[in-house]
């Protein structure tokens, strides 16, 4: 296993149901020992709820202790160099999570660290939500086997984990997003490197959700794109995950998001609140695999 986790790529598909094992013991035991006398550190340039709460109370179920720092808390605000930053936290703490606007600042992180860098969250992934999903997914059908996931909405961050996590684990994805909102053109191409499975890119979200399994979407509008709302949500006005685009899923379909949700545009109130959706479960679940990461990467 590697060092860091900046990708879902970082894993291969042993290493992932490894940390899915462990989430579900983890789950069963929520409280133990492993990260006495431990420090992570927890760099936030974006604001989070899910991701903060479960680091800090994974943390501290496990014994260890949290040292959240928020970006213009550090001299980072006052233009020291992550590289510099991160040289200095390594002597203090045995892990730093990181939640970050640009995704070369995790890498430049990695590259001159000796304890392990998780991304918490970039501009070009989501691997801890992601692999949080993958559990979840496992957890409610038992395993991976012929099941097709259709995700719904912007090709962002998450989608761009999803799809890496979806390959690796032989998910079939069909991804349905407006024209010129598609997911990263490199992650395509490593996920299809990975996977002899179905790896669709489509614009009718109809098309998308043809007998899937799992519905995904994610808001339309993420950090950092507030200046293009008005945009948005005119081009994304027909992507979203509702009572009739339901019907055309798979009998026994789920549907997920990965919070927080716009209810009325992205999906609708009804089926956030259906027996369908399994959200509330996913959210919950970020919290068990937050700590499996933690201590694979600390071989604890």
């Amino acid at each position: 296993m590697n060092k860091s986790i900046l990708s879902v790529h970082d894993l291969n598909k042993k290493e992932i149901l490894n940390i899915l094992n462990l989430s579900k013991s983890l789950k069963k035991q929520r409280y133990n020992n492993k990260l006495k006398n431990k420090n992570i550190a927890l760099i936030f340039q974006k604001p989070s709820t899910r991701t903060r709460v479960s680091f800090e109370v994974g943390i501290n179920q496990l014994g260890g202790n949290s040292i959240v720092l928020n970006w213009n808390d550090l001299q980072l605000g006052r233009e020291e160099t992550v590289e510099d930053t991160v040289k200095v936290l390594e002597r203090y703490c045995d892990a730093i999570i990181a939640r970050v606007y640009s995704h070369e600042d995790l890498v430049k992180m990695n590259n001159v660290s000796k304890i392990p860098i998780i991304n918490a969250l970039s501009d070009m992934e989501h691997p801890c939500q992601i692999l949080s999903d993958l559990f979840t997914i496992y957890e409610h059908f038992g395993s991976f086997n012929n099941l097709k996931l259709a995700y719904i909405g912007d090709g962002n961050n998450v989608c761009n984990s999803l799809i890496l996590g979806c390959a690796i684990l032989g998910i079939n994805i069909s991804v349905a997003t407006p024209k010129g909102y598609e997911p990263d053109y490199d992650i395509i191409k490593k996920a299809k490197k990975i996977s002899k499975n179905e790896i669709n890119l489509l614009n009718k979200p109809i098309d998308a959700v043809n007998n899937a399994n799992i519905l995904y979407t994610d808001i339309w509008v993420s950090m950092g794109k507030e200046n293009e709302t008005k945009k948005r949500l005119k081009v994304f006005k027909k992507y979203q995950i509702n009572k009739n685009l339901l019907r055309f899923s798979n009998k026994n379909s789920i549907v997920m998001h990965c919070l927080p949700a716009r209810r009325g545009l992205e999906i609708t109130n009804d089926i956030i609140d259906s027996k369908n959706s399994i959200i509330w479960t996913q959210s919950e679940n970020r919290l068990h695999m937050q700590k499996a990461i933690i201590l694979k990467l600390l071989k604890l």
